[in-house]
């Protein structure tokens, strides 16, 4: 049984920044599997994000590109996503995913950019 837990989402006023924390946790190659944050808007369907390859190379989405950073920490089985010079719109449920077979996926943390 693989699980993944995000954490770090909360308020957070326009230009701030949050770190997000996705554990992962069972019986998976945690090092050699890419990561990817996804994100959705109320109203919007998921999107992605970023990701990252079990040696670290990354990928961003246009619209998070130069402001967010995703990492990793394979000794602990954790991914990160900090989020920089937040905007309203980056307002979402947060979610991180592994794949491995099949897909999973956290039940995400809530980040509300708002003044």
């Amino acid at each position: 049984q693989v699980q993944l837990v995000e954490s770090g989402g909360g308020l957070v006023q326009p230009g701030g920044s949050l770190r997000l924390s996705c554990a992962v946790s069972g019986n998976i190659f945690f090092s050699i599997k890419p990561m990817g944050w996804y994100r959705q808007a109320p109203g919007k369907q998921r999107e992605w994000v970023a990701d990252i390859t079990g040696v670290g190379n990354t990928n961003y989405a246009d619209s998070v590109k130069g402001r967010f950073t995703v990492s990793r920490d394979n000794a602990k089985k954790t991914v990160y996503l900090q989020m920089n010079s937040l905007k309203p719109e980056d307002t979402a449920v947060y979610y991180c995913k592994i794949s491995s077979g099949t897909d999973y996926w956290g039940k995400g943390t809530l980040v509300t950019v708002s003044s």
